[in-house]
């Protein structure tokens, strides 16, 4: 009986992790949007509702600490608890990269700057698609996809300096808003780190089905980040 409230308290929080999970993934996409129509209104609602996210991660954090403590799981629960409240911390830092675009929105306001918004549009949509399948992933324990997928991000890698390169021109061929253009630098930051966390995840998902961990960056980057 205790076995089955155990795993049924951790299949409750696995549900709110997806959940916390989609309210990343809208923030991202609707973050991007509003910066494509420079809508500050709709910026300042997703900034607002960033604590929503925060909210969730540490209702997350409790209710593992809890059964850990109560339950004292042991072996393969154990480790899925812990990957559990590692990711938890992941997906509030990726909400935290929406935030920060919306922050761009502020500070650009009805400025007239090329944004290689296409690029960024690319950027979102390919990090969110692995981002979903790497969550899913981990809720399934599948160690094959969560292998596959950071090869991916070598995608995001690629429109992350073909943005760059669009911004570096901008800046050269406008001197006067270079200000405004280093800000849409921390754009395409903020998309790659995005995308960079999802190997943490898809390493985490291989821990708890192995029991091993495996180093899943699939090469040293140029690309500075946090």
């Amino acid at each position: 009986m205790a076995r089955d409230n155990l795993t049924l308290q951790i299949h409750l929080i696995q549900d709110e992790l997806l959940i916390m999970g989609s309210m990343v993934e809208e923030a991202t996409l609707q973050a991007v949007l509003s910066l494509k129509n420079r809508d500050i209104n709709a910026a300042r609602q997703i900034y607002s509702n960033d604590r929503l996210i925060n909210e969730k991660r540490y209702s997350i954090e409790s209710a593992i600490l809890i059964l850990i403590a109560t339950q004292q799981p042991l072996a393969h629960d154990l480790r899925l608890l812990a990957a559990m409240l590692e990711i938890s911390s992941e997906l509030e830092r990726m909400g935290d990269y929406a935030k920060g675009i919306c922050k761009v929105v502020f500070n650009l306001k009805d400025i007239e700057i090329p944004i290689p918004i296409h690029d960024f549009e690319a950027m979102a949509d390919k990090a969110v698609n692995m981002f979903h399948r790497a969550l899913a992933a981990f809720v399934s324990e599948d160690s094959d996809i969560a292998k596959s997928i950071p090869a991916e991000d070598d995608e995001v890698d690629k429109l992350f300096l073909k943005a760059q390169a669009f911004i570096f021109r901008t800046m050269l061929e406008k001197p006067a808003i270079i200000d405004h253009s280093n800000l849409l630098l921390w754009v395409a930051h903020n998309l790659e780190r995005l995308a960079d966390r999802v190997t943490n995840i898809c390493e985490r998902t291989y821990f708890v089905s192995t029991g091993e961990f495996l180093e899943l960056e699939t090469e040293p980057k140029d690309i500075q980040g946090n």
